[in-house]
């Protein structure tokens, strides 16, 4: 019977549900504007054009419509939020379609920590759709929550949101043949399989590729896009908050490549997400830096839709989903109003949909073995020691050796960083450092640490480092800042240690307080708890920590 309807309602001979007039309609098919009505039938478009029988006529004065944005890469709890809150930060930024594979809660919490986002986000007005998170925990050089092996895999790859493989961080695995890692890829053959291989070139990188894997949003250089695009991936050009590639990349996007071409923003604070959006953000940088903005939003809706298989979704075409957003201003991308499956859910940058609260599971996630100060200590041999410096916008690290005089040295901008192991209190602690924060005094400490969230500190003094982990041990998860042994301020993320329970505009206060507070301290990075959080990650080059120690990746 709905077929049916929507059939007539196409043909003209019933009237559409609602019936959106006057409008400039951005073709992705063809790259063009083009004036007509857009007539909606329950959740989906009946048809575009000459349309003028509806239940509810909207006039649109002329405004662009486009398709909803779709985000293909994402990590939503990177923004701090419950995800009814994420709901609220990104549906009015055109947001209305994401693929996660929800792999940072999955490393604290397993498969409980999927479906407590899982079963929250079915009531809010987006598609979330999950890839299987290949790699709980990331490697076997730190301490998670969690283990996914291959049993767990093949349970999620059968779960209805599931499309496939999430991102496959052990390359090293992948090409060294690695049985576990392999039998992972095997399971979702047929499906889709996410990749992550930074700075992986030549044989290896055809090595990667031919596993079955077919896309990368780790590119940082314009060559190493190049070749990966052109031996058969898409590309996932990145915006995040503290993974900025976007400018080093756009150039590959021409008239030849852009259809294997997509925007994604991996990791996004609540307070980017507040002030500049999701990924009409990325679209919006992206024609400030010359690409046509049609081009612009195909990377943002049709390609994704493509990529992933996702027939439906992606265009304003007969038979598609309803998904769509209304511009005032197309090159500034100025969003209006916001549609899911054919009913307005924000305006005027305000979400028109009940927010449920949140959730109190999850929250018994921190398990701190207790230790004493003396286990922060690290000696100043006089000799070259290894220091992981921080590059300002990229999650990638270089390797420096320094001869070390004092421990730490902030004269010298060389900090001690702590990882300390939270999840099975195994007393691990690993102790290195690190340059190019510029803290002079006080420490900053968080638990969110990807990819297996143990706490991690940077400070100038063990004292201050010592009192920021028992901050986050009592909060049981939280970011921290601390000097002169107190603690200056703090935001509580009790759910997994990785998530508020609180408004996003209370935790984007606090996250905000916190790197006002950290540069008031001397640091010199604009996201500085987003910069700490990826140090100990030990599957992006060239050096982590981890509460194992020192990885050279």
């Amino acid at each position: 019977m709905g077929n049916n309807r929507l059939i007539s309602v196409a043909k003209g001979e019933l009237p559409a549900d609602l019936l959106l007039v006057n409008a400039q309609v951005i073709n992705v098919f063809n790259g063009r504007i083009e004036p007509g009505n857009v007539a909606i039938c329950g959740n989906k478009i009946a048809g575009v054009g000459d349309y003028h029988k509806a239940k509810e006529v909207v006039d649109v004065g002329g405004k662009y419509i486009a398709p909803g944005l779709i985000n293909g890469h994402i990590h939503p709890e990177s923004s701090m939020l419950d995800i009814a809150q994420y709901a609220r930060a990104v549906v009015p930024h055109g947001t209305t379609t994401l693929v996660t594979d929800l792999h940072e809660i999955a490393n604290v919490s397993g498969l409980a920590g999927i479906r407590y986002i899982l079963n929250r986000a079915r009531r809010l007005p987006f598609d979330l759709f999950l890839m299987a998170p290949s790699c709980v925990p990331a490697t076997s050089r730190e301490t998670s929550g969690a283990n996914l092996g291959p049993d767990e895999i093949r349970k999620i790859l059968r779960w209805k949101e599931c499309l496939g493989l999430g991102e496959v961080m052990n390359f090293p695995g992948v090409i060294g043949g690695d049985k576990a890692v392999l039998d992972k890829i095997s399971l979702a053959r047929g499906k889709i399989i996410d990749g992550h291989a930074p700075g992986l070139g030549g044989r290896n990188l055809s090595a990667y590729i031919a596993a079955g894997i077919y896309s990368d949003h780790e590119s940082v250089s314009l060559d190493e896009a190049k070749e990966k695009l052109r031996r058969g991936m898409w590309l996932m050009l990145r915006e995040g908050s503290s993974e900025k590639n976007l400018e080093a990349l756009l150039p590959l996007v021409t008239d030849k490549t852009f259809q294997r071409c997509m925007f994604v923003v991996d990791d996004r604070s609540c307070v980017d997400l507040l002030k500049d959006g999701d990924i009409d953000g990325v679209v919006r940088k992206a024609i400030r830096l010359g690409l046509d903005p049609v081009r612009a939003i195909q990377l943002a809706t049709i390609n994704p839709a493509g990529y992933f298989r996702r027939q439906g979704l992606g265009a304003i075409a007969p038979g598609y989903m309803a998904n769509l957003i209304v511009l005032n201003d197309l090159p500034e991308l100025k969003i209006e109003q916001v549609f899911y499956r054919g009913k307005l859910v924000a305006k005027e940058g305000k979400p028109l949909f009940p927010t449920p609260k949140a959730a109190r599971g999850l929250t018994d996630t921190v398990r701190i073995k207790p230790f004493t100060i003396d286990r922060l200590k690290l000696t100043a041999s006089g000799e070259a020691q290894p220091v992981i410096e921080v590059v300002p916008g990229q999650i990638i690290t270089r390797k420096k050796m320094e001869k070390i005089r004092a421990v730490p040295d902030p004269e010298r901008d060389i900090l001690k960083l702590v990882v300390v192991e939270r999840h099975r209190a195994t007393g691990n602690i690993g102790v290195g450092l690190v340059s190019g924060f510029g803290l002079k005094r006080g420490a900053l400490a968080s638990s969110i640490a990807h990819d297996s969230h143990n706490i991690i500190a940077v400070g100038a003094s063990d004292g201050d480092i010592f009192t920021a982990v028992r901050e986050i041990e009592r909060l049981k998860g939280g970011l921290v800042a601390a000097a002169g042994g107190k603690v200056l301020a703090s935001l509580a993320l009790p759910v997994a240690g990785l998530l508020s329970d609180q408004p996003l505009e209370t935790v984007a206060s606090q996250l905000e307080k916190l790197e006002k507070i950290a540069a008031g301290l001397g640091v010199k990075l604009a996201s500085p708890f987003a910069t700490l959080s990826f140090l100990a990650l030990p599957v992006i080059p060239e050096i982590r920590l981890t509460d194992r120690g020192v990885v050279e990746v």
